[in-house]
């Protein structure tokens, strides 16, 4: 356990040195700050003011920003620290390899997931101290969907960096995954719908696989509970699942999702080569 936690604490130290760190912390903070600097909880949007317009904005940003962020700045920590016989100098010690591993992934949750959930509890803090009333309930929600959405791609990005020993080559794939999850999975499937008359229960179950939509959807119910701004897909959400059993489900698959991918890419780093 102390081997995991050292582990966790240099790479967690590392990346708080890293440039791109930086400009993550800022690219959320800034967000905040330029959401209050230009009014927006003054404004009314679809019924949506106060804190609840600013996390409805900021939903919308970091489900673009949030994904390519953990991709880009994980599928490198591993095949980095090959390259850079750091994986080699760290393996001398009486550390293993499970520790190694699940050390970097701790240390790098903490590192992406903190700036994301300190920028909320920025924007609580300037809204308490503006008298704007807080709705905790989505506050806490948006939370864990936040902190299963970090799980699932901080997997996903290990996985990645396991099989890929080149960081341009895991790059390039890390790019092409959020592309897919992001746009082309939604192309995909209603060209799919159009052209063969699939029936559509399918092709939103299909879509819901993916936990960028599964966020998507989550995040609009907690301000629209009705889903009234996704018109018919709405309907047939609703008539299967839930709205409160939706959410929590939304939080609990991406987890599993992103475990999956970090035990499969736990596998796959213990039996290549290390260097």
């Amino acid at each position: 356990m102390n081997n995991l936690l050292l582990v966790a604490f240099l790479d967690l130290k590392e990346s708080i040195r890293a440039k791109w760190f930086l400009v993550y912390t800022l690219v959320f903070g800034g967000l905040i700050a330029i959401f209050f600097i230009t009014g927006v909880t003054q404004s009314q949007v679809m019924g949506f003011n106060g804190l609840s317009r600013l996390l409805l904005m900021y939903i919308q940003i970091t489900i673009v920003i949030l994904p390519i962020f953990i991709l880009i700045t994980t599928v490198r920590s591993i095949s980095s620290d090959r390259d850079s016989n750091i994986l080699e100098y760290m393996l001398s010690f009486p550390i293993s390899l499970k520790q190694y591993y699940w050390g970097k992934v701790i240390g790098r949750f903490i590192t992406v997931f903190s700036p994301v959930f300190l920028a909320m509890i920025l924007a609580i803090i300037i809204g308490l101290v503006k008298g704007a009333s807080i709705p905790w309930a989505i506050l806490f929600l948006y939370s864990g969907l936040i902190f299963s959405l970090c799980l699932s791609f901080l997997g996903i990005a290990f996985f990645i960096s396991t099989i890929v020993k080149s960081s341009e080559v895991s790059l390039g794939i890390a790019f092409f995954v959020w592309i897919f999850l992001l746009a082309f999975i939604d192309i995909a499937l209603i060209s799919l719908m159009l052209q063969n008359r699939m029936d559509e229960s399918l092709i939103i179950g299909i879509s819901l696989l993916n936990p960028l939509e599964v966020f998507r959807v989550a995040a609009i119910s907690l301000f629209d509970p009705e889903l009234t701004v996704m018109g018919p897909v709405a309907y047939t959400i609703l008539d299967n699942v839930n709205q409160k059993v939706f959410v929590i489900l939304s939080i609990i698959y991406p987890v599993i999702l992103g475990f999956a991918f970090a035990f499969i890419g736990l596998i796959t780093f213990r039996k290549n080569d290390l260097v």
